[in-house]
């Protein structure tokens, strides 16, 4: 059974060795970066009082995570939402984020924010599927993406 618990400064490498993983298993990964630089920086980023960042083990070993990060006073965004490849299927993606949807209205926020990448067609059905709506689409760090938002506290709807 999967246990949800706030990241802690041990589990850096894991983190870090997850995110790596599941990118690559998914054809997203574009190298460590300046977009990787926020894992880095766990705790001023994202645990700094108006965020969260989660992870998901099995037996002690982390095999999902996901975070929240303010934006603007009312808005959220959603970030690293990794499943290890061999766990996929299981529901741990959908308990990270069900999770952090909860945090989010917790600490106020009234919009959720994310993108993925296009080649991740999972993410995109996922995301739909928790009611995020397609605002815009455009590239980050040369990957062409899809930017969503959802409206929290009426049904997803904006």
């Amino acid at each position: 059974m999967l246990t949800i618990r706030r990241y802690q400064p041990s589990d850096h490498a894991a983190v870090c060795e997850l995110h790596k993983t599941a990118l690559l298993a998914a054809g997203a990964h574009i190298g460590g970066c300046a977009w990787d630089a926020d894992l880095d920086q766990i705790e001023a980023v994202y645990l700094n009082g108006s965020g969260e960042f989660l992870v998901g083990t099995l037996q002690d070993r982390i095999v999902a995570m996901g975070a929240l990060r303010q934006t603007d006073p009312d808005r959220a965004e959603i970030k690293r939402m990794r499943v290890h490849a061999d766990y996929q299927r299981h529901g741990f993606g959908q308990a990270i984020y069900t999770a952090l949807e909860k945090r989010a209205q917790e600490l106020g926020y009234s919009v959720l924010h994310l993108d993925t990448a296009v080649v991740l067609v999972g993410a995109q059905h996922f995301y739909a599927k928790n009611g995020f709506k397609e605002v815009r689409r455009g590239q980050l760090g040369g990957l062409d993406c899809i930017f969503y938002e959802k409206q929290l506290g009426s049904g997803g709807s904006l």
